[in-house]
């Protein structure tokens, strides 16, 4: 219509051409490239199938590790068990005391101050032990939901006792079985009040020293010497040589501690305990130079292992005193 091309907006500036011009978005030399398909969810780093599957992955690892750390090793030569960690404010400043080797010390942000816990930080500036302040949740995390008391100690590998090494003294414990880490650690803590020279346990079917034995023993797993054996019969037999008489515990045994000569007890001596239930194993038993009980009132079957053990080395701490 004549006129129109005279409207403004319809005008057209010189020097310039239809079409595409910068900032097109790249339609022409540099056209962008999509992002292709979806990847899948355990492939995206932030979903959460991504993390459960990194997570098993480090399960998954962790287990391997701790099973290739589990391998059979000599009966005689020098052991060592995985490192753990100690928690408990008693537990960590026994073992301080007895200057276990540590090599970190975590403690509770805001955490109540007593006694022990300053001991504790005192023990670990005069030794140049790493101490790191963590919120509970991490302790808690560390402990798999422990009772830690806002301290964990970091305790490097266990090195287990040769058997020679037990075999010099005059009082050995050897467990046959058990397995519960809190009997180990309470057998341990009556060994050393009543003058055991070891403990000999066996590398299968049986507790090692671990995090919870530690703080069962409050201590006195640093005082008294474990050796690890392939074999608990051959263990015995080599003690039998070099002297010792061995008492295999046992409720349905003929012969009572206390009828048991008192020579017997303050020559050297083995105190075998079997595991809670089950007893002595076979072998064991039949290897045992007295199988000896421990009276008790009608209607009881067995006691505690600990229990059990601390009872026959009062008795034989008696004999000798």
């Amino acid at each position: 219509m004549a006129g129109n091309s005279q409207r403004r907006g319809a005008m057209r500036k010189t020097g310039t051409k239809k079409g595409a011009t910068v900032g097109s978005g790249g339609q022409r030399r540099a056209k962008l490239e999509g992002r292709g398909p979806t990847p899948k969810a355990k492939e995206r780093p932030h979903h959460p199938a991504a993390r459960k599957e990194r997570a098993a992955q480090k399960r998954a690892t962790s287990g391997t590790a701790k099973a290739s750390s589990r391998g059979g090793s000599s009966s005689r030569g020098s052991k060592r068990s995985q490192g753990s960690l100690l928690m408990g404010r008693n537990p960590i400043v026994e073992a301080l005391r007895a200057n276990v080797p540590a090599t970190g010390l975590y403690v509770q942000a805001k955490a109540d101050a007593d006694d022990r816990w300053r001991e504790a930080m005192r023990f670990a500036v005069s030794r140049s032990i790493p101490i790191m302040e963590v919120a509970r949740t991490e302790l808690d995390r560390m402990t798999d939901g422990g009772v830690h008391q806002g301290l964990v100690l970091t305790v490097p590998e266990y090195e287990y006792a040769d058997l020679s090494a037990v075999e010099t003294g005059s009082l050995v414990v050897v467990l046959d079985g058990v397995t519960d880490p809190r009997n180990l650690g309470a057998i341990a803590r009556s060994a050393a009040a009543f003058g055991a020279d070891g403990i000999v346990i066996p590398t299968r079917r049986s507790v090692g020293v671990t995090a919870s034995a530690w703080k069962a023993s409050a201590g006195a797993l640093s005082r008294v010497p474990v050796a690890q054996v392939t074999n608990t019969t051959r263990a015995l037999q080599s003690l039998q040589k070099s002297g010792f008489t061995v008492l295999g515990l046992t409720a349905d045994a003929d012969v009572a501690l206390g009828d048991l000569a008192a020579t017997t007890l303050t020559d050297p001596v083995v105190v075998v305990i079997g595991a809670e239930g089950a007893g002595l194993s076979r072998l064991v038993g039949e290897t045992c130079d007295w199988r000896v009980s421990i009276p008790m009132a009608g209607g009881n079957e067995s006691l505690n292992a600990s229990v059990a053990a601390g009872i026959v080395l009062q008795a034989v701490f008696s004999a000798r005193s």
